[in-house]
């Protein structure tokens, strides 16, 4: 299906016509966020997590150490929620109560499984590995057996999503658009700094070129 049902669960009820249910809108801002933050309960108790996530198709990966609390959280077949969201600008308004910022988020809500087999939990490691800095696969040392045994790597299911966008200038009052007061908008993006050798990096090792590629997709 190209749109998620809209529940109870992932209806965008504060401002709803920000609300979006399209796979296309929700996959580019899950590729498009750096880190997502994962919910659970455990023991009665709210937990939240921060940690890295790669869209696989129709799945969301995530890793962690195989005694990971949320990993296992998992693993034992119980619900999570993720949410990931991209910061695009500071919108000041006239009125504080109309200064806002522009983002795009996505909250997600699902079951997941830990990969099991060798095969699968390799290529998962792959779309990790890519997603963080695309081509470091190919260079790097790949995990080996006790490293990969000490990994866990979940998938979970993308089926009940929702996304909400704010974009464009200020909303102020009416009556207010006269003030003398600054408005509009301060665009945010994340950029990337000058690479910073490692001390024990042998001498004469290059920054490689597909570093010097994603830094200048992210300096357009």
């Amino acid at each position: 299906m190209d749109r998620f049902d809209v529940t109870d669960t992932n209806r965008v009820r504060r401002l709803p016509e920000r609300g979006h249910y399209d796979r296309a809108t929700a996959y580019a801002v899950l590729d498009a966020a750096p880190l997502c933050h994962v919910s659970f309960a455990m023991d009665g108790r709210p937990a939240i997590i921060p940690t890295l996530h790669a869209r696989w198709g129709d799945r969301l990966l995530l890793h962690g150490s195989s005694a990971s609390r949320l990993l296992r959280h998992i693993g034992a077949g119980h619900e999570v929620c993720v949410g990931v969201t991209v910061l695009d600008g500071l919108v000041l308004a006239r009125s504080l109560f109309h200064t806002s910022m522009n983002y795009r988020s996505v909250v997600l809500f699902g079951r997941g499984t830990l990969l099991t087999e060798a095969e699968e939990r390799l290529a998962a490691l792959e779309v990790l590995s890519e997603k963080m800095m695309p081509g470091r696969w190919a260079e790097a040392r790949r995990p080996n057996p006790q490293e990969l045994k000490a990994t866990a790597i979940a998938a979970i299911p993308i089926t009940l999503a929702s996304v909400k966008i704010r974009a464009g200038g200020p909303k102020d009052d009416p009556a207010d658009l006269a003030m003398a007061v600054w408005a509009g908008v301060i665009p945010l993006a994340v950029a990337a700094g000058t690479p910073e050798p490692d001390a024990a990096l042998a001498p004469g090792i290059p920054v490689p070129g597909y570093v010097e590629t994603w830094r200048r997709e992210r300096s357009a």
